[in-house]
């Protein structure tokens, strides 16, 4: 496909995959069934966190989750006590497991102790003259884990770019909680974070079809390529680059669904 021909193509297919239809089967259907803004920042990002493998069952393990929580994150946050914690030691998702899950319960409940949102742990690393949200991702990393107590392996969990990481899923969470417009899919509840500072959610299909539209070049899937693709995109539209995950993502998944579909040309 001709460059000149890429923007319009782009933006129509965006326009068809960011739909209300286009929650029903993927994991930002958890934090949707949430209206307060704290229950959908704890639950929206560990669904996140856990995205990867089939979007079925993410959106099991999400709504497991929701339930150990009485399907009240944020109050169960603030006022469970230690021994409510057991009811989650069987609670496993694919490599992430009950030590994890702990973890994940301990820096929770420390954080909104003093802070009103998740907002913060991700805005205080950057300001609105950063190009983009890389500080606010290794910033957070640290946080994370600035505990004598952090458990190593929990690490593989909150990628890092430091690490060469894509951060697929925190790049993700990041889309819906700052992205905002009038679709009804991302939620825009985060304002200190511009959707102009946000990169793409790197994953298999976008890589896939990012490369097949000559839109990416640099052979590692990594964190380079992030930045790679994010800029190429701002080409097109230098205030909301991530709209475009919707078309990158949307065009991958329906190549996967329908493998005689010819493939798509520069």
């Amino acid at each position: 496909m001709q460059h000149s021909n890429l923007k319009p193509f782009l933006d129509e297919t965006a326009e068809r995959f960011n739909t209300r239809s286009f929650i029903d089967d993927d994991p930002i259907l958890v934090p949707h069934k949430f209206t307060r803004l704290q229950d959908r920042e704890i639950i929206g990002f560990w669904t996140a966190m856990l995205a990867w493998g089939q979007r079925k069952t993410i959106i099991q393990s999400g709504n497991r989750l929701a339930e150990l929580m009485d399907m009240a994150p944020y109050d169960f946050i603030l006022n469970h006590e230690e021994q409510d914690r057991a009811r989650f030691l069987d609670f496993k998702h694919r490599t992430f497991q009950s030590l994890d899950t702990l973890w994940f319960l301990a820096y929770f409940q420390e954080y909104f102790k003093i802070h009103e949102s998740l907002e913060d742990a991700f805005a205080r690393h950057i300001t609105p003259q950063d190009a983009h949200i890389e500080n606010a991702l290794r910033g957070f990393h640290h946080d994370f884990f600035n505990h004598q107590d952090a458990p190593l392996r929990t690490k593989k969990h909150i990628p890092t770019p430091e690490r060469g990481s894509t951060c697929k899923r925190l790049n993700m969470f990041l889309r819906w909680m700052v992205r905002k417009d009038d679709k009804g899919v991302d939620f825009g509840i985060w304002s200190k974070i511009t959707p102009a500072q946000l990169l793409i959610p790197l994953d298999v299909h976008v890589d896939r079809v990012a490369r097949q539209l000559g839109l990416l070049q640099r052979k590692q899937t990594d964190w380079q390529a992030v930045l790679e693709l994010s800029e190429r995109l701002r080409e097109y539209d230098p205030n909301d680059p991530v709209k475009y995950d919707y078309a990158l993502f949307g065009l991958g998944v329906l190549e996967k669904l329908n493998p005689k579909k010819k493939p798509l040309n520069r």
